[in-house]
C-alpha cells in the first residue's frame, strides 16, 4: 500500500486522471472527504504548500507538488519525475509604468516565495527587502507597499487585469512526483513500478 499526497484542485484531478489511465479504473474522492482508499493506494488531499511536509514526515510515501514549492521549501526529499502537468512560471511583476532598476538600493519585493525571490535577486547582486504575503500579491505594488512582486503566472491575465506586467521569468514549474527517502527504500519496488508507468503516460509512450 502506497500513500500519495495530492494538492487540492486541478493538479489532484489531473494526477488521478494519470492513475486512471494506468490502472484503468476511476479514482474519485467522495464529497468533501480528504482520504481516498483503494486496494493499492491511499490518496490524501492536502494544500499544495503542505505536500512536501506530509511526504517528509512519512505521512505519505510519495506526493505530487509544483517544482516551485519544492524549490521554495528545500526539504530532503527525492524528486522522481516531472509529470508535465500544472505548468506555470515564477515571474517578477511590476506596474506597467515601472522598470526594474538594478542600482536602486533595497528594492522591496512582495511574495509568498521568499527563498526563491531572495536567491534570484542575490544572484543578480541586487539588495532587496522581502515582504512575505500569503495571497492577493498583485495588490501590493498598486498600493505602494513594494516595487515588484514575485508570483506564479499561468496565463498572465491576473497581472494584466491589475495593471501589472511580467518583467522577468525566474523559473518554469510543473508538478513533480516526489518520495520520502525511507519509503523509497522500504517500498522501492512498488514506487519504481508506479514511476515506470507514470513515466510512460507522461512521455506519451502509452495510449
Amino acid at each position: 500500500m502506497i500513500t500519495v499526497a495530492l494538492p487540492k484542485g486541478r493538479i489532484a484531478e489531473e494526477t488521478l486522471g494519470l492513475f486512471e489511465k494506468i490502472f484503468d479504473k476511476k479514482f474519485i474522492f467522495e464529497d468533501r472527504k480528504l482520504i481516498l482508499k483503494d486496494k493499492e493506494f491511499t490518496f490524501l488531499l492536502v494544500r499544495n504548500q503542505d505536500v512536501p511536509t506530509y511526504v517528509l514526515h512519512g505521512a505519505a510515501d510519495i506526493g505530487v507538488v509544483g517544482l516551485d514549492v519544492l524549490e521554495e521549501k528545500e526539504l530532503d526529499l527525492i524528486d522522481l519525475l516531472d509529470l508535465q502537468i500544472g505548468k506555470c512560471k515564477v515571474c517578477v511583476g511590476m506596474k506597467n509604468e515601472d522598470k526594474l532598476d538594478p542600482n536602486k538600493p533595497g528594492i522591496k519585493i512582495a511574495t509568498k516565495m521568499e527563498n526563491i525571490a531572495r536567491k534570484y535577486f542575490s544572484s543578480k547582486a541586487m539588495a532587496t527587502t522581502i515582504i512575505k504575503l500569503y495571497g492577493s500579491i498583485e495588490l501590493a505594488p498598486l498600493v505602494g507597499m513594494c516595487d515588484a512582486i514575485v508570483d506564479i503566472v499561468e496565463t498572465g491575465t491576473t497581472m494584466k487585469q491589475n495593471g501589472l506586467k511580467v518583467v522577468e521569468t525566474i523559473m518554469h514549474s510543473s508538478a513533480h512526483l516526489i518520495a520520502n527517502k525511507n519509503s523509497f527504500i522500504s517500498k522501492k519496488e512498488e514506487i519504481l513500478k508506479l514511476y515506470d508507468e507514470l513515466y510512460k503516460v507522461c512521455n506519451g509512450k502509452m495510449h
